[in-house]
């Protein structure tokens, strides 16, 4: 689209930004940053840089200072989005005064629906060479829709959850069928049951 110049994107945590002795951080910081320059700097839950209270010195606050600088300074170059719960990232925009000023755009997320957790099981079932046949399908479904305050906040993380317990589920069922001695179809070794539906 002509909006950034490499369009590489650098993926950003508390640990890739934060040092262990003041001026540490800044450098940090300023690495990572230059390594994003001309594409997106994702900063994954970002509120953890956020100085809490009585926390004495903390260094997150210096990575906070250091990143509103340099977003004003290469505000052509580079698109930075901070990620993280609602709520918390109030509080980490708060942190400094030209900081919400810095994001010209606040996207919330509202928690995926019953067909989306489904569409995300389905697709990690795929990519792991699961089978979901249509029964499953509606246990999951059903199983879904009767555990909605479950899967209310972060419920992307919960289904991935879900999914490998399904996973988990389905190993210890085939290895008690393998100690009866049965001699397992790769149906059965790559075929989620309703039963593996935890």
């Amino acid at each position: 689209m002509g909006v950034l110049a490499q369009g590489q994107v650098v993926e950003a945590a508390r640990l890739d930004l934060v040092g262990q002795y003041v001026g540490h951080t800044a450098q940090k910081t300023s690495e990572v940053f230059e390594r994003a320059r001309g594409g997106v700097l994702f900063i994954d839950e970002a509120y953890t840089l956020s100085r809490q209270a009585g926390s004495g010195n903390d260094f997150g606050q210096e990575a906070i200072d250091t990143l509103v600088k340099l977003m004003e300074d290469h505000r052509d170059e580079i698109i930075v989005i901070a990620a993280g719960y609602t709520s918390e990232m109030k509080g980490f925009l708060a942190t400094n005064p030209g900081l919400a000023s810095r994001f010209a755009r606040t996207l919330t997320f509202s928690p995926y629906e019953v067909d989306g957790l489904v569409s995300i099981f389905l697709g990690k079932a795929k990519t792991a060479d699961y089978r979901v046949p249509e029964p499953t399908q509606q246990a999951l479904t059903t199983y879904l829709a009767a555990n909605r305050d479950r899967f209310q906040v972060g419920n992307g993380r919960e289904i991935d959850k879900l999914f490998r317990s399904a996973v988990t589920a389905h190993a210890r069922r085939t290895e008690q069928l393998a100690n009866t001695g049965a001699e397992l179809t790769t149906e059965q070794l790559t075929t989620l049951l309703p039963e593996d539906i935890i």
